[in-house]
């Protein structure tokens, strides 16, 4: 599964921008990875994780602006169509694992 956000947050004052800036850093903290501008996913192992993960959205969120979350399917997800430009190489977003012994 993933949890996608989407925001859209005011950059208007200095305040504001330093909500954004923090907000963004805390969604990359957080093991989120930019889809694009103000687009970001995480993949979750299930329900219960995603839940959690919103829940901490929800906490860190911004004063002002929207901000909104999607659960999709890894399914769902691989359906996604490019349209123009290509997907990302540089960043490793799958769910497959690596374990070393």
């Amino acid at each position: 599964m993933r949890v996608v956000v989407f925001f859209d947050l005011p950059v208007e004052t200095s305040a504001q921008r330093r909500e954004y800036r923090m907000f963004r850093k805390f969604l990359l903290r957080g093991g989120f990875v930019m889809m694009q501008e103000s687009v970001y996913s995480k993949i979750v192992l299930n329900g219960t994780a995603a839940s959690a993960v919103m829940q901490n959205v929800r906490k860190n969120k911004t004063p002002q602006g929207l901000i909104q979350m999607l659960v999709v399917t890894e399914k769902q997800f691989e359906r996604m169509e490019v349209v123009v430009g290509d997907k990302q190489k540089t960043v490793i977003d799958s769910d497959e694992r690596l374990v070393v012994l």
